[in-house]
């Protein structure tokens, strides 16, 4: 461990002069893996702004249940509370005829005088379900064979595209983080490699005089992780700016969509992209390293 640290300043120097002998080609790396960086970034504020919409329409489901005719008031409540009880049931209430009329009279807006055509509310009352979405099945089945419910509107097709959005985004989501994993560890490991081609000599003369594996290794990782850590800070910095600009200048005209805090938003993109640019530019030298044994 000492020799180690004694030596940190000769792997400093060999880290800059690899990285000067191919400037441009190590830059256009840094560039690579910034975007590719950044492009991740965007899914993952995406899929994490998706995953909150989905929440807010898992919550928002709801089936609704309709009464016999025969069924009292006490009747109705009892059947409510029963509902409320069942697994997978958020919270059930009942909606009264009054309460029916002025919600439909709130969607037809102008349109709603056609009512007053009527000489008695044809609205009927009903008992609104909040489920949740992995639980439809089950749930309407036990509402439908409940005793006084005489139908159901489960509005099953919007429902199972809850579902399908859900499952869509965690897809795209592992997909992408595997695209950007795969591709940033085939660009550093053929940045090493090519850096190992290029001083060649000097690694023979190294192994000649005895130097370990690691000795001769170790400026090559650490120049793979340096130059992909700040391709995860300059893409993490445009992530910032991004994300201000689309909260300052779109989400306050979303007022029905509760976005994310932008703090905890920017503070998983300040720590999390940096973060995985080091496990990446890791791994993707260790990668290019083993064509070391390749050189002679």
């Amino acid at each position: 461990m000492k020799s180690f640290l004694f030596n940190m300043g000769y792997f400093a120097k060999e880290m800059m002069r690899i990285i000067r002998l191919n400037l441009l080609s190590n830059i256009f790396s840094v560039m690579s893996t910034g975007m590719i960086l950044f492009l991740l970034g965007i899914v993952i504020t995406g899929t994490d702004i998706g995953n909150r919409l989905v929440v807010m329409l898992n919550e928002e489901s709801e089936v609704n249940g309709y009464f016999s005719q025969d069924t009292t008031e006490e009747e109705r409540n009892a059947l409510v509370n029963r509902i409320g009880r069942l697994d997978g049931v958020r919270s059930s209430r009942l909606v009264a005829e009054d309460e029916a009329k002025a919600r439909m009279e709130d969607i037809l807006g102008d349109e709603a005088k056609i009512l007053e055509l009527f000489d008695k509310n044809p609205f009927e009352a009903f008992v609104e379900i909040r489920i949740e979405v992995n639980a439809m099945d089950s749930i309407i089945d036990e509402v439908r064979k409940t005793d006084g419910i005489e139908y159901v509107r489960d509005n099953r097709e919007v429902l199972e595209k809850i579902q399908d959005i859900t499952y869509a985004l965690k897809i795209i989501g592992y997909l992408m983080i595997v695209a950007v994993g795969v591709t940033t560890l085939i660009i550093l490991s053929h940045m090493i490699r090519q850096g190992i081609y290029n001083n060649k000599d000097q690694i023979n003369t190294l192994r000649l005089l005895g130097s370990p594996g690691a000795f001769i290794g170790f400026p090559y990782i650490l120049t793979g992780v340096i130059l992909t850590l700040i391709g995860g800070i300059i893409a993490a910095l445009f992530m910032v700016i991004l994300i201000n600009k689309a909260y300052d200048g779109v989400a306050s005209t979303i007022l029905f969509i509760s976005l994310p805090a932008r703090g905890d938003i920017i503070n998983k993109i300040i720590y999390g992209l940096p973060s995985l640019s080091l496990v990446l530019g890791f791994f993707g030298s260790l990668f290019g390293l083993s064509s070391i044994k390749e050189k002679s």
